[in-house]
């Protein structure tokens, strides 16, 4: 599988593989193939996502993503959208080794069609399943600091806890439970699902997430393209105002200048 060079200093590292992207994106929702990869370069990311129950991967006959986006320049992440069990997740991953060698997996199992949140107890299951037969799984889960420390335990290469709905844009709803999880994860947290803006993007990162997932934002974009190019600059943002570590909040006004010596 590719590895992309790391020309910064401050890599997103995910099971041994380094990225100098922190921003993940998806192929879904795109009017076309061409545009999702333009949208891609416009974003610089290094990983896209892949629904393998829903993107044409083999058929030469129909456009395949492949034609566009080269499995040999992007890491191809294969998730498990539209699974409910942790059979059918556990199932369609393998199905995703047999047929491309991916072991480095994206798994979610959603508990309803309304909210597509997901079910954690079946998340667990299959996240374990799959360990134990070698891939580096990175999961999908609720913004609930009790399951993604099982989740880490379990031996996730890679916490996903949900910003807001998947593809509401509603943003971080719950930015003290995702800050809890940062501070306990010894493994990359990456906020997945919800963010609708550059701003959201930008929040994610200042809450020490070490990077963001997104798709519809950018696909359902009025300017998937100029979106994307947002999005890139967003993180990278986001990322260096959280390296450099903000100001403290005071409740009154603090002078730029010094008081002494006025005339």
């Amino acid at each position: 599988m590719p590895t992309s060079p790391v020309a910064a200093v401050d890599a997103l590292t995910i099971a041994g593989r380094s990225f100098s992207s922190r921003l993940i994106i998806g192929t879904g929702k795109y009017k076309t193939y061409a545009e999702n990869a333009a949208a891609l370069e416009a974003s610089g990311a290094e990983i896209v996502t892949v629904a393998l129950r829903r993107v044409n991967l083999s058929d030469p006959a129909q456009p395949r993503l492949v034609d566009f986006i080269d499995p040999k320049k992007f890491t191809y992440l294969p998730n498990t959208a539209g699974c409910y069990t942790a059979d059918d997740a556990v199932r369609t991953l393998r199905l995703a080794r047999e047929a491309g060698g991916w072991t480095l997996v994206k798994l979610e199992v959603l508990a309803d069609q309304k909210t597509l949140y997901p079910d954690m107890e079946e998340t667990l299951k299959a996240a374990k399943l799959l360990i134990a037969e070698g891939f580096a799984v990175m999961v999908y889960c609720s913004d609930d600091p009790v399951y993604a420390r099982k989740l880490e335990d379990a031996g996730c290469a890679a916490i996903m806890p949900l910003g807001s709905l998947i593809g509401s844009g509603l943003g971080v709803q719950n930015p003290v439970n995702i800050r809890l999880i940062v501070e306990a994860a010894r493994v990359p947290v990456i906020v997945d699902a919800g963010v609708g803006c550059a701003s959201d993007a930008a929040i994610a990162m200042e809450l020490g997430c070490d990077g963001v997932l997104m798709n519809t934002a950018i696909a359902e974009a009025k300017d998937p393209i100029r979106m994307a190019r947002a999005m890139k600059h967003a993180v990278i943002a986001g990322r260096e105002s959280y390296l450099a570590g903000r100001m403290a909040k005071k409740r009154y006004a603090d002078p730029s200048s010094p008081l002494g010596g006025l005339i």
